[in-house]
């Protein structure tokens, strides 16, 4: 596929799918409920901070599913996240939340979030890394693609009003790393923007170093364009 043609189809895929009407059946809607709730005086960042981390955390699988189980898990937080996480008293047993994420392990994050609360005010200062293993409970990995704590921060950070909060305001959107799932990369795959096999963190930069060519200011408005074009069917001519 010429780079041209390529660069085009990227762009016009972007502006099309970064569009709430796209997301109306999405984890996203979860810190976006409590950010609606922020912007009223109705809750408190760590609301929409833990409603992210949450939701991110269960974005596996079937939109439906994950929508119906973040569902579950706000429900069982009494709709007051903030609240449920620091009272200290948690779901915690072995049935599945979503799919293989026991309640149990929901608790477990839960309570290294009021760890972190306890010192911290907000999870904008914390890296991938601190977010990995000291929230998520996971293996320092340097390899790592962390798409679910990349996509938190794609929704935390990116400000242009559409699907994303903005809400952050000390990172900026053009540091922001591409959140690389399966079907994101099987797009970069497709399109020739990668040869890499691995959906590792080199891939992901890899990726993010392209589209900052696109979008110099927003490398992950890209995100829109790779997963629509892996879902939707989009043809190319090569």
């Amino acid at each position: 596929m010429k780079q041209t043609e390529r660069d085009r189809l990227i762009l016009e895929l972007a502006e099309k799918y970064n569009n709430p009407a796209y997301f109306i059946n999405d984890p996203v809607i979860f810190p976006q409920h409590f950010f609606h709730l922020f912007l009223k005086g109705e809750a408190q960042l760590p609301d929409v901070e833990i409603a992210g981390i949450i939701a991110s955390h269960l974005a596996w699988g079937r939109r439906e599913m994950i929508v119906r189980d973040c569902n579950r898990a706000m429900e069982v937080m009494g709709w007051k996240p903030f609240d449920y996480v620091m009272n200290g008293c948690y779901k915690e047993c072995n049935e599945s939340l979503h799919r293989t994420i026991k309640w149990s392990d929901f608790a477990k994050i839960c309570s290294n979030l009021k760890n972190y609360y306890s010192q911290f005010d907000t999870l904008e200062i914390a890296d991938a890394s601190t977010i990995r293993t000291e929230i998520f409970g996971q293996k320092s990995d340097q390899r790592a693609a962390n798409k679910k704590i990349h996509m938190f921060f794609r929704w935390m950070v990116r400000n242009d009003g559409k699907v994303d909060l903005g809400i952050w305001k000390k990172k900026n959107p053009s540091e922001l790393i591409i959140p690389l799932d399966v079907h994101v990369h099987r797009s970069a795959l497709e399109l020739g923007i990668t040869k890499r096999k691995s959906a590792d963190f080199a891939t992901a930069i890899e990726i993010t170093e392209y589209l900052l060519k696109l979008f110099p200011d927003d490398p992950c408005k890209g995100d829109f364009a790779l997963f629509a074009h892996a879902v939707s069917n989009v043809k190319i001519n090569r």
